[in-house]
């Protein structure tokens, strides 16, 4: 049996949660977890408050594989994970010389300011990870991915750790059309199927177009066997139902 690598994913910041900023990168992280095996099982957003930070840092890396965090590594005064998370591991931080020696890459002395050297503070113990668009890196300790909250360097950085993951069976996805069929027609036999195939998901999600209503339904599972089987399944029930509605 495939070992199951799960994660959670932690957005950190004040204009996430007020709608001022709309986060872009769920959506990226959730789809390149999938696709190479992890499963993400949470996400929280949280405000720039240390206490909440540290709680639920503690909270879900305890709980799955890997925690991902995205915000608050910039050289504003609000940009506080970076020390959150060196207390929630309860070590020091501090200006490391390797995340000073990649600014110097970017910035000229007279440039490189206090607040911008607020990017280069890092836990003690912590790996870098590199940063090919602005050089203000992220870090990883333990089990914790520390990146930048802007979409294009988060996905930068997304790639430059990949590798160093463990990953499980990747999830194998059936999207099957239920073609003129209403939700509250086929549910009821969805549901049958659903109790009868426990080692996989299944789902329907109805959505709106200029062409009307269209109903899908998602099969997922990582066991190919028992994907084709309820898919088969389900492709059997919608075709009877429909088999039903025919005119005479």
């Amino acid at each position: 049996m495939a070992v199951s690598v799960t994660a959670a994913l932690l957005i950190i910041g004040d204009e996430i949660l007020t709608g001022r900023t709309k986060d872009k990168n769920i959506g990226y992280i959730a789809e390149y977890l999938t696709g190479i095996g992890i499963d993400l099982r949470e996400v929280r957003v949280v405000p720039d408050v240390e206490a909440e930070i540290v709680a639920a840092v503690n909270a879900l890396r305890g709980r799955y594989t890997y925690l991902f965090t995205t915000g608050g590594i910039g050289p504003t005064h609000d940009d506080i994970t970076a020390d959150c998370i060196a207390k929630a591991f309860d070590v020091g931080i501090g200006h490391d010389p390797r995340a000073v020696a990649m600014l110097q890459e970017r910035y000229q002395p007279h440039e490189l300011n206090e607040a911008r050297l607020r990017m280069a503070r890092i836990p003690e113990g912590a790996d870098l990870i590199e940063n090919p668009i602005s050089k203000a890196p992220g870090f990883r300790i333990g089990n914790v991915f520390v990146m930048a909250g802007v979409p294009s360097i988060m996905q930068a950085m997304l790639d430059i750790i990949a590798p160093s993951l463990q990953t499980g069976a990747r999830m194998i996805i059936e999207t099957i059309e239920a073609e003129g069929l209403a939700e509250g027609i086929y549910a009821e036999g969805l549901s049958q199927i659903a109790s009868s195939n426990a080692g996989v998901s299944i789902g329907s999600y109805p959505s709106f177009s200029a062409s009307g209503f269209r109903n899908q339904i998602v099969v997922r599972g990582k066991d190919p066997a028992a994907v084709a089987g309820a898919s088969a399944a389900v492709r059997e029930l919608l075709g009877r139902l429909k088999g039903d509605r025919a005119p005479l």
